[in-house]
């Protein structure tokens, strides 16, 4: 873009603004300039870095109310770095999102007729690049809406060529550790998904349910034992029974088989105190290969384990007649045939917690399978020391807790998916047994050939084809978006690592940033980042979740079509404290709109006076020395918050600096009468308080800010608001800020006299002073009372209406501006009113049951309404005294 001083697209300061702030006209011009002259780039030199990863939302997710609130928390902290001298660098990417993508691309080939199992694994993943590319990055450009400044140069993708490397060589590099091992395990399977999960990757709701209480045969014998379960469909499973050593009601089954339902399976009774004896009839079924906790006894007691399940979580032959059958319609069928063969004792309603795919949102099924875990016992250590002892601080600090929780409790985490959309886990299966570890097939090949003894040749190895869990490359992210992995010690990892801030939902606490930091003390020795600002949930007015399956979330890009991305971007920010959830309103929106309008007029009137070289009033002089100090006042104050993390509150302090001390009364204090021109000192004062509030307000709003900026005086091209220094806080005046605050209660005084009195505000007024009064402020009372005299005096005047302020009394002489028949009139009326309510009051105080039942509170509370009913009719007295 090639600028001229007075180019049309870009309003500079010759140009009229307009009468209304429309953001459509700016915002999209304004995000242009900043690209334009490489205002986001960063690259490694002599300051100080500040350095912020994105979390990489999915490459094919679109902008919802969650991004929102953490990408503008994110910008804020990023513009306000940039303004405070440092080189900020905002790493922009995406994730690939193996199940979530996959899901979308089988779901797509399915309405054309296509199943995933009729193509090759190639044919399979051309489909999901087609569809990514397609529909990847959608809402990267959405976050430019935003007003994001992050370095687009550098937006990286979780299954980019640099990624995916890192991921692999880390892979190896584990595995040759003795970190990576591959067996048959328990794992959470989701039957949609078809694919094992971790256990953080399971979401647990509370279900009503039944409980069934069924009948045992026991082998030989007339009697029958009885099991609670809430699972009869994997009865077909079972390969014990168990019982607690001491239960005496369950002593004659010690040693015994007993025969499983429908089937007549015999299976040995086992002793374990692990059985509850409280819980159901104390028998225990013993499902090894569908529970785990069964699994855990089964391995104690050598017993089989019979997996019942297909992968869909329908019935297997092992299922006898049911197999074939969903696992849920079994449930209603074995329900039907057990009460028809006489083997249910009963069935009891019963609310249990159970396991749901946090991706797919069905059932998950414990289920023995073959897959890779990566062992994380001595891994997690040097991650949980580095948040126990503050060295990553999180914000709130009461995720502490959460976080020693999880990590105490680690087990070793299932990182293999049985998906083709993800990283491809590089081992090579050999014909006779065994496998290698290694990038590709040529070093597979040159591997094995080290460890077999038969002739072998590169195409005899089989890849394995399970990929790797999405989370195995984004706990690299702040390390491979530098390219660390891979390319160790290199310029940019060295200048930009550690990152600073991360800004994240608690909700991923252990997914992500818990790895990112066993991984940056694995990788790099130490931290990834010094702080972790974790969001709340964005809810709508009713407390819930916003959802797009309860059609309460407000799409992103209309708000900001309907008020402007800095409205949307205030509005985010105005009730979201850090951890706690946001009660989204659209009249948050709002409310962010009419401050931008707010500032909009400010600056229109003040660019609107006529400027002369007058002298400075004494009003004026006053302001400035004021505005001065209340400004550095609340400048230290917004860094002391944001040193806390505190940035609704931050914004709230610039929003009531602007709104109430700027434009309320400031501007009051210095504006010239009607038709008069300004002072020459006071408006080049007002444009540098205009230049230095528009600053500190630009990471919060910067589109608004960069078009009066512009505005404000000539500015050549390549230059910008978002670019300049933040003003920095000087030491606050206190004494002109105590004098204007006292000066604003003798004005705030005066008003309400006028408006009791209904005395225009043009009409002047004298205001006497009973007592002592510091003059120095009497020049800004006079004018904001619009009072023709301020004088002490020693006694009031007749007719005078006086208020306190403090301990000194003021008084405004009233016998020439008020008809005092009325005024005694409504008077006689005011003490009718109070005599009637003091009337009320003795009488409930009068009555003994009252004072002696109620709380002592409640009858203080009484005593005081009628001492100040009965001070209200003295003053009301004495006021009529003087009129007569």
């Amino acid at each position: 873009m090639h600028l001229k001083k007075n180019d049309e697209s870009l309003h500079f300061y010759t140009m009229e603004l307009a009468s209304k702030y429309n953001p459509s006209d700016i915002e999209s011009k304004w995000y242009a300039y900043w690209l334009e002259n490489g205002f986001f780039k960063s690259k490694p030199d002599g300051r100080e870095p500040y350095t912020v990863v994105i979390p990489p939302p999915n490459v094919t997710g679109v902008l919802h109310m969650g991004h929102m609130l953490n990408n503008t928390i994110q910008d804020v902290l990023v513009r306000r770095a940039r303004m405070k001298g440092k080189n900020a660098c905002w790493v922009p990417g995406t994730d690939h999102a193996s199940i979530a993508t996959e899901a979308k691309v089988v779901a797509k080939l399915a309405s054309e007729g296509v199943k995933k199992t009729d193509l090759s694994r190639e044919e399979f993943l051309t489909h999901a690049w087609d569809w990514t590319h397609k529909h990847g990055g959608i809402i990267l450009e959405q976050l430019k809406k935003l007003g994001a400044s992050c370095d687009w140069d550098r937006t990286a993708f979780t299954m980019d060529e640099p990624r995916s490397e890192s991921v692999i060589r880390v892979f190896i590099d584990l595995y040759n550790k003795g970190l990576i091992y591959r067996g048959v395990r328990m794992v959470n399977w989701d039957p949609k998904a078809l694919t094992a999960l971790s256990d953080e990757e399971v979401i647990y709701k509370e279900q009503a349910g039944k409980l069934y209480y069924l009948r045992y045969r026991i082998e030989g014998e007339e009697g029958y034992a009885v099991v609670a379960t809430t699972r009869p469909e994997t009865i077909m499973g079972d390969t014990a029974m168990c019982i607690h050593p001491n239960d005496p009601k369950n002593a004659h089954l010690k040693g015994k088989k007993v025969l499983v339902p429908l089937i007549n399976r015999a299976i040995p009774v086992i002793e374990d105190e692990y059985v509850d004896v409280e819980f159901g009839t104390g028998c225990l079924k013993v499902t090894p290969a569908h529970d785990v906790n069964d699994y855990i006894l089964g391995e104690k007691y050598n017993l089989p384990a019979i997996d019942i399940f297909n992968n869909d979580g329908t019935l297997n032959e092992n299922g006898a007649m049911y197999a074939g059958m969903d696992r849920f319609e079994v449930r209603k069928q074995i329900e039907t045939d057990l009460e028809a063969a006489g083997l249910i004792e009963k069935i009891e309603a019963y609310t249990n917690k159970v396991g749901f795919s946090e991706r797919t949102d069905v059932i998950i099924e414990p289920k023995l399978s073959m897959q890779w875990f990566l062992k994380m016992e001595q891994l997690a250590k040097p991650a949980l020391e580095a948040v126990m002892n503050d060295e990553i601080k999180l914000h709130p600090a009461k995720f502490k807790n959460t976080y020693r929780h999880w990590m105490e409790n680690v087990k070793d985490w299932c990182i293999s998916r049985q998906l083709w959309w993800g990283h491809r886990i590089p081992a090579y299966f050999l014909p006779q047994g065994g496998f290698v570890v290694a990038s590709t097939r040529e070093e597979a090949y040159e591997l094995a050939l080290q460890n077999v003894n038969y002739e072998l040749k590169p195409d005899d190895l089989r890849q394995d084809e399970d990929c790797l869990d999405t989370w195995f490359s984004s706990w690299l992210w702040p390390i491979s978006v530098f390219d660390g992995i891979t390319n160790p010690d290199n310029e940019d990892i060295n200048y930009y690592y550690p990152t600073d801030d991360l800004v994240t939902a608690p909700e991923i606490l252990f997914f992500w940033v818990a790895r990112m930091i066993i991984a940056g003390y694995e990788y790099e020795g130490q931290l990834p980042f010094k702080n972790v600002y974790l969001t709340g949930i964005v809810r709508d007015k009713l407390g819930r979740k916003m959802s797009k399956s309860l059609g309460n979330s407000p799409d992103p890009l209309d708000l900001i079509a309907q008020y402007g991305a800095d409205a949307v971007r205030l509005g985010m920010l105005f009730t979201s404290p850090a951890g706690n959830d946001l009660p989204y309103d659209d009249l948050l929106c709002e409310q962010g709109r009419n401050f931008n309008n707010k500032i909009w007029n400010a600056f229109r009137l003040v660019k609107g006076w006529e400027v002369a070289d007058i002298e400075q009033p004494e009003a004026s002089k006053v302001a400035t020395r004021w505005f001065e100090a209340r400004f550095n006042e609340i400048l230290l104050e917004i860094d002391d918050l944001f040193s806390k993390y505190r940035l609704s509150e931050a914004l709230m302090a610039v929003y009531k600096l602007f709104w109430d001390d700027f434009s309320s009364w400031y501007l009051e204090m210095i504006k010239p009468a009607y038709q008069q021109p300004i002072d020459r000192t006071s408006y080049e004062a007002t444009l540098g308080f205009f230049d230095s509030l528009l600053r500190v307000l630009h990471p919060f709003m910067p589109f608004i800010t960069e078009e009066l900026w512009q505005a404000l005086q000539e500015r050549t091209a390549g230059e910008s608001l978002m670019v300049q220094l933040l003003p920095e806080a000087k030491s606050a005046d206190n004494e002109v800020i105590a004098g204007i605050t006292m000066a604003k209660e003798i004005i705030a005084g005066v008003r309400t006299i006028r408006l009791q009195k209904n005395i225009p505000t043009k009409e002047s007024l004298e205001l006497h002073i009973l007592g002592s009064h510091v003059s120095d402020y009497d020049s800004v009372i006079a004018k904001l009372g619009n009072l023709s005299q301020i004088k002490t005096v020693n006694e009031k005047a007749p007719g005078s209406v006086s208020f306190l302020v403090g301990t000194t009394e003021f008084a405004i002489p009233m016998a020439s501006l008020i008809n005092p028949e009325e005024e005694i009139k409504k008077m006689e009326a005011e003490i009718l009113y109070y005599e009637g309510f003091i009337g009320s009051v003795m009488k409930k105080l009068g009555n003994e049951k009252f004072v002696a039942n109620a709380k002592p509170e409640v009858v203080d509370a009484e005593r005081k309404k009628l001492a100040d009913a009965e001070s209200k009719i003295a003053s009301l007295r004495e006021a009529i005294v003087a009129l007569r």
